[in-house]
């Protein structure tokens, strides 16, 4: 689907102070742009920010970071705090994925949020998928030891994709689900993102799964 552009996005994005505009400078110093050191939790693929901008407000003992590539959505999530105090614990990247590695250090992420990633349907267009195990090694780079990642679609392909891409990629599947509002443990707490309030309301199944490096 062809994203519509939105004149104004790079230049509202520019100004925002949830904004950082210079990310490839805060390598191994993410710690300062928030007002407290806090283990740091981040959302590659973040949309118009519900999910990312409800954890901040239920968990301000952690430090939030959305990455979004397009600037016509990532102005979304810009909007939707307009006129609100500035979160102290949130901001966001307009970046690709591809450059994770270079924006953060060793170590510097406990975890990191997969929500319905764009699932490149062709074959050839595999590696460019956010649980593909290309970019599974750009997370074990940048992980925490004893960090994971979660990761939630609705589409069963990516899903199944996912699981595949484990193994091969040395790292170990902690818990999954095929249907994820009907399982208590891994929906306990569960915050919707966009996508998930509608396709669940269309009567489709949500996956989800969480999984972390393997021991070396």
């Amino acid at each position: 689907m062809r994203l519509r552009n939105i004149p104004r996005a790079n230049e509202v994005i520019a100004n925002s102070p949830l904004v950082v505009q210079d990310p490839k400078a805060q390598k191994g110093h993410w710690q300062e742009v928030f007002a407290a050191e806090q283990p740091l939790h981040i959302e590659i693929g973040m949309g118009k920010g519900q999910f990312l901008i409800a954890m901040a407000r239920k968990h301000p003992e952690i430090n939030y970071l959305g990455i979004e590539r397009y600037t016509s959505v990532l102005l979304r999530a810009v909007e939707r705090l307009d006129g609100e105090e500035l979160p102290q614990n949130l901001r966001f990247l307009c970046m690709d994925a591809t450059e994770l590695t270079e924006v953060f250090a060793p170590a510097e992420a406990a975890k990191i949020y997969l929500n319905f990633s764009d699932p490149w349907p062709k074959d050839r267009h595999a590696r460019r998928r956010l649980p593909s195990r290309q970019f599974l090694a750009r997370y074990e780079q940048i992980l925490a030891e004893g960090g994971d990642v979660e990761f939630k679609t609705d589409n069963r392909g990516l899903f199944e994709f996912a699981l595949e891409e484990i193994e091969p990629a040395g790292w170990e599947l902690v818990l999954s689900t095929f249907d994820l509002h009907a399982d208590p443990v891994l929906n306990e707490g569960n915050i919707m993102t966009e996508y998930e309030a509608k396709f669940s309301a269309m009567g489709n199944p949500i996956c989800k799964l969480v999984m972390k490096p393997g021991k070396k």
